[in-house]
């Protein structure tokens, strides 16, 4: 494998929440420093088909409390949509997923309060991801086909960001790339909406401003009855801090090895 698939994002920091930063306007240029979250977004190419992985991590290798809370949220909404995904479900059923896991976490963790039925209602879920939960992969990273003719967009935040809307059918290759983010922007609009404000602990999220962002991304095929993993990394916190401790790569039992 000598090619990348794409100019590789390396965020650390607040940067991690900037959903595609490594570019001329974004150089991958910050200094990493102790305590930040990293988001490392990179893909090799081999005999021209793209992979596309992300992998969030602390750099120094022990995740913060609160570190822990958010990446286990979207390892959550990860895991929940690769169990859900078979042949005949709609792709924008597990946008929908993916947003509903995430809303219940922040709940748990006090940065949202009430009904998550009525958060959906208001897509506070896009505030937190505002990008797509995935995307076909092959010749290209953003692979053809998302949208054949007579297939319509969803216009909702989040939803309208998708690059499939299709249902899924068997041996399509995907991307499953749920994240959490903190961007100032989006944070600051949804204060000052009349229908979603009521929904946030400002001193809870308080605590999170410049915390950046955690994707957690795979790739995946799917098949008969459900997915294959095709992604081999380490996924688990224990397994993340288990495999940083070490100046050598250490075994670890991968997520593929669980039947989805």
């Amino acid at each position: 494998m000598r090619h990348t698939s794409y100019t590789c994002i390396c965020g650390s920091g607040n940067n991690s929440s900037v959903l595609h930063y490594g570019h001329a306007g974004a150089p991958n240029d910050k200094t990493i420093q102790d305590g930040d979250m990293c988001l490392f977004d990179m893909g090799g190419e081999y005999y021209c088909y793209s992979s596309d992985i992300t992998c969030s991590f602390p750099a120094n290798g022990k995740f913060t409390a609160d570190q822990r809370a958010i990446y286990e949220a979207v390892l959550k909404s990860s895991r929940a949509v690769m169990a859900a995904i078979k042949p005949g479900v709609k792709w924008t059923d597990m946008h929908r997923l993916a947003d509903r896991v995430h809303l219940e976490e922040l709940v748990k963790i006090g940065i949202l309060r009430g009904k998550v039925e009525e958060m959906l209602k208001v897509h506070l879920g896009s505030v937190f991801m505002p990008h797509g939960l995935g995307h076909l992969l092959g010749i290209d990273v953003h692979d053809v086909g998302g949208y054949p003719e007579g297939t319509e967009r969803v216009d909702e935040p989040g939803l309208k960001s998708l690059r499939m809307g299709r249902v899924v059918q068997e041996r399509m290759v995907l991307t499953v790339e749920p994240g959490i983010y903190f961007i100032n922007h989006l944070l600051d609009k949804a204060l000052n909406s009349p229908a979603q404000c009521g929904f946030i602990n400002s001193d809870v999220l308080n605590r999170f401003r410049g915390f950046g962002g955690v994707r957690i991304e795979d790739d995946i095929a799917v098949t008969a009855d459900g997915v294959e993993l095709l992604t081999c990394v380490p996924r688990t916190v224990e397994e993340i801090e288990a495999f940083m401790a070490e100046e050598t790569s250490k075994p670890f039992s991968p997520i593929s090895s669980q039947k989805f």
